[in-house]
């Protein structure tokens, strides 16, 4: 295919989900003030019920301006050269192979980083500010916004370092030890991310001795769950909203809770969700999206392997010298419809696992408590109740709450 084709189909490729997208926002929206189902008639009264349509407008008509002004640009980007103007400053700057992709990239990342700021801003300070849920400063906004680059450069910059280096080394097989090196690097983030990344923006403190203590380590003996690390993390600094998590292998695993989460709920329904956890841990679902994860890598690498040394793939998005960098870019733009469908099937399979996990809670510890939770955490978060089945099979890894309850009921 030659260059000009690929051009054309990149630019019908952003155009198509864009289009796709903005369809299923739509349909979703339309949805905003249904009925609620008879399972989750009680989980709003009339003034929430109006404040959660509200806030879920608001966030539909910010995504609507966001998404076509990011569309806009990249198009516009596309089209008029701007990919060749960055690979020409990158080269103006170094001439070595890999500096030169290292500098392409950065440039990238802090161009759409800057761009992006007003946006996160908006989000934060306007709408989450609005409906209560924001409780983060703009010191801290900022602070985390720097975190976050910092990590992406300095570890997505070392495996683009690394994928690049192998590349030069071994050539069109450079994509096996690419694979190893991010397969060691997921395994171990899987491992020590709560040990390593979450302190650098959150405080994790071990769960004092209590009843809920006592009540969580009782209920994991029951299981056959060693569990010896539980912490609450203090994700009040940042919003309103409630979560827990399950993290690690062997003797780095751990459960963690918000303050959050320990405020909003009583101690059965703390040990309800944290059974829906445990749940997960026991019936493999961890092990599963991490070797599906693996896999999926390799595949991506291989299709990278086949494709990379073909000039036309730098030429479609405007650059002029074929290099890795460029091709690694617009294979990007040109899988992402792979992407999309792998991630159909992965969404459809997590909420079976949520089923699964819901169950597993159900027939070790009880129903109605978790019921109350999902209920209690739905109604905080102003989560939508009412979405549409298309959206609901695209973008949901979890079952709509009326659907949960339903098969918990069961």
């Amino acid at each position: 295919m030659s260059s000009e084709s690929l051009y054309y189909l990149i630019i019908g490729i952003l155009i198509l989900q864009f289009a796709v997208e903005t369809l299923l926002d739509y349909l979703n929206a339309r949805k905003f003030g249904d009925p609620l189902p008879e399972e989750v008639a009680n989980v709003y009264s009339s003034e929430a019920y109006e404040r959660s349509m509200a806030y879920k407008k608001a966030n539909y008509r910010f995504g609507l301006f966001s998404g076509s002004l990011s569309l806009a640009l990249t198009l516009a980007f596309l089209i008029f050269g701007g990919f060749e103007w960055v690979d020409q400053l990158a080269m103006g700057i170094s001439e070595n192979p890999i500096s030169r992709a290292l500098l392409f990239f950065g440039i990238i990342l802090l161009g759409s980083g800057l761009l992006s700021l007003p946006f996160s801003y908006y989000q934060t300070f306007v709408i989450e500010e609005a409906f209560g849920f924001n409780t983060s400063s703009p010191a801290l906004w900022l602070t985390d916004r720097l975190k976050s680059t910092f990590l992406m450069v300095f570890l997505g910059g070392g495996l683009l370092l690394l994928v690049i280096w192998f590349y030069r080394w071994a050539g069109s097989g450079f994509w096996i030890y690419a694979w190893g090196a991010i397969s060691l690097f997921t395994l171990f983030m899987n491992l020590f991310y709560s040990r390593l990344i979450v302190p650098l923006f959150n405080k994790q403190v071990p769960l004092e001795d209590s009843s809920l203590k006592s009540r969580i380590e009782a209920y994991s003996r029951k299981v056959g769950f060693e569990l010896k690390n539980i912490f609450v993390i203090d994700g009040s600094k940042r919003s309103t909203k409630a979560n827990a998590y399950f993290s690690g292998f062997g003797k780095e695993k751990r459960i963690t809770l918000y303050d959050t989460l320990i405020k909003d709920l009583d101690e059965s329904e703390i040990v309800a969700v944290l059974a829906h956890e445990v749940g997960h841990y026991k019936k493999k679902h961890i092990v599963f999206n991490l070797i599906v994860s693996i896999l999926l890598t390799g595949f991506t690498l291989y299709l990278l392997s086949v494709f990379i040394n073909h000039p036309e793939l730098s030429r479609a998005i405007g650059v002029s010298t074929p290099s890795f960098h460029a091709a690694l870019l617009s294979f990007g733009l040109l899988y992402s419809p792979i992407s999309e469908i792998t991630g159909l099937v992965m969404n459809y399979i997590s909420r079976r696992f949520e089923y699964q996990a819901d169950n597993f809670a159900r027939e070790t510890f009880a129903a109605e408590p978790l019921i109350s939770s999902l209920k209690k955490l739905s109604r905080n978060n102003l989560s939508n109740l009412t979405p549409h089945p298309a959206y609901v099979f695209v973008h949901y890894s979890h079952p709509p709450l009326s659907r949960r309850i339903g098969n918990l009921k069961t």
